[in-house]
This record gives C-alpha cells, structure tokens and sequence, in this order.
C-alpha cells in the first residue's frame, strides 16, 4: 500500500482496487481531532482502507464523517459498511443521491445490468445507510472538519448527484470524477462518461465552476493530485467534445450501435495504448471502463438530439 501524499490535515491512500496501484484514492482529512474520508472507496476494498487507517494509529472508529462527492460504487460503496462498523458516522452526500444510499436496490438494479456477475467481486457489498446518518447538500454550504473548512458545490455532468468540495486555504479543490482519469505525474488524461447522466453541458458549467476557484491542485478519486490544474481542465473540456463528436459520428457511420461501440473501444484503447507504455495503458482502459462511457454518451447524444428537434419543431 502506498500513500500518495501526507501533508497535515489531509493524507491520501491508494486503495488498490482489484490488486492494482492508483485506480482509486480516498483521502483522509485530520485536523484538531476531527476526522472525515472523502469517497471511501467500494466495499471491496475495505480491507486496503482499514489497514491504511491503521498505519495512522486509526481505525473505521476514529472517523467523525465520510463525505462523498457521488454515490457511484468505486467512490461510495463502502458507505453502509463504515456506518454499520462505526453507527456514530455522519455521512454527507447530495440530497440527488440520499435516497439511494437508504435504499440502494435501485442502483444495485442498474449496475448489476451494467457488471453482471462482475459486480459482486469488482465492488463487494453496497449495504443500506440509516437515514439518520445522512447530511443531505445541495450546494452552498460549508462543511467544518476541525480546522478544515470545505465549501461545498454542485457539479453536475458526470453525475446529476455530483458534488465538489472547496479548501481555499490550500487552494485544493476535491472533484471526485468531475475532471476525469489521470494518474498523479501524468500527462495522459481519460474521460469517464458512464451513464445515465452525462450532460456535456452541467458538466462544462461545472467545469467553470472548478475554474473560477483558480485552483492550484486538485484531487482526482483516480487517481492523486493533479497539478495545473487550468491546462488540465482545458484539457479535459477537449476530450469530452472530442468524445462527443466521436460518438455521434460512429452512431451515423455503423449500421448497429454494437458495432459502433466496438469501433468506439477500439479506437479509445489504441490512443490509450500509443501514448502510455503497457501496464500503464491497461490501468487507464480498465480504469475508464470504455464500454461503460460509450453508453454514457450515447444516452446523451440521443438526448441532445430529441431537444434539438423538439426545439426545432417547436420554433
């Protein structure tokens, strides 16, 4: 297990999701006695995360507060878990996702037809969340970790239950996937696109958002640290229309959306595998999960084309 950074309040530990190095982080913050991870990671590395915590002198009953940007399973699934091992947790999670943390058959339901029979060993088990333990955002507010103070802001685009949290004193943003894959030191960054909620335009106003902090680091779930952040986030504003247009052009050149989507993976894995060398390539395609982030933008695609002929009708 290794640490990305400890730099007092906040330490981040890479979980080792699968048995593989910087696919996800969870960051510890301590400050004055007061504790809190944000995105704890899936259940199924409960096991990295405790030790991590132990290496600290800590434990799952050190911890004041979990704070989840989204409520998808590599970032949050371990929630219920922490909660039943520790029940004087509070967990803050935006009020879009609250629901489904009390009851989560719904987006089990949906990533089991995602993962099939992967879902159980890629993300163990999402257990249910007392309604009580949970301090439902909705953008605005300010969350007090002993010294630390995070603003909190909705960031919708990736997920409609997006959230991001602001330390100014550092001038750190923490954006769980609002800006994407990119593996701290790196140059090479992924999109991740997963449905059902990608809107290229929440998400660019979320961008903006991110931008308008003037950040001088942030911190990506997968995977550390991210420095300059302007010409990354300029970056992944690319990436996500090129990815757009990629989409709709492959949907309008291949007779079947399968075929589309292989043509979609193939090309993705090729650039992947051209720009980084081999273990760290199969880290970003396995990572990124391209099949997934296919679907995700051709929900979207098909979306925005209803609205504009229903805009176009309408005119």
């Amino acid at each position: 297990m290794s640490q990305l950074l400890s730099s007092a309040p906040f330490s981040a530990f890479d979980l080792h999701w699968t048995g593989r190095a910087q696919a996800i982080a969870s960051l510890l913050i301590d400050s004055a006695g007061v504790r809190a991870l944000i995105d704890p990671g899936p259940e199924s590395t409960l096991d990295t995360l405790r030790a991590a915590l132990h290496s600290r002198s800590l434990d799952f009953r050190s911890l004041d507060f979990l704070i989840l940007t989204h409520i998808h399973l590599d970032h949050a699934g371990a929630t219920g878990a922490l909660v039943r091992e520790n029940p004087g947790l509070r967990v803050y999670v935006h009020e879009f996702g609250a629901t489904h943390m009390v009851d989560p058959s719904r987006l089990l339901a949906s990533a089991g037809r995602l993962y099939g029979g992967n879902l159980t060993p890629l993300y163990g088990e999402c257990a249910p969340v007392p309604e009580t333990a949970l301090v439902p955002l909705a953008g605005g507010e300010k969350i007090q970790i002993g010294e630390v103070g995070l603003d909190v802001f909705y960031t919708p685009g990736h997920a409609s239950h997006h959230v991001s949290f602001w330390h100014a004193p550092s001038r750190t943003a923490f954006v769980g996937d609002t800006a994407g894959i990119r593996v701290q030191g790196d140059s090479f960054l992924l999109p991740a696109t997963p449905p059902p909620d990608v809107d290229m335009e929440l998400w660019n106003q979320s961008l903006d958002t991110i931008e308008s902090w003037q950040p001088e680091r942030l911190f990506l779930t997968h995977f550390g640290f991210i420095e300059n952040p302007a010409g990354h986030i300029q970056l992944y504003r690319d990436r996500l229309r090129d990815w757009t247009a990629l989409t709709q052009r492959l949907l309008q050149e291949n007779e079947t959306p399968e075929a589309a989507e292989q043509k979609f993976v193939e090309s993705v894995a090729s650039e992947v595998r051209g720009a980084l060398p081999p273990d760290a390539a199969e880290l970003y395609i396995f990572n990124g999960g391209l099949g997934l982030s296919w679907r995700g933008l051709v929900r979207y695609v098909r979306k925005r084309a209803l609205r504009e002929k229903s805009a176009g009708e309408n005119a």
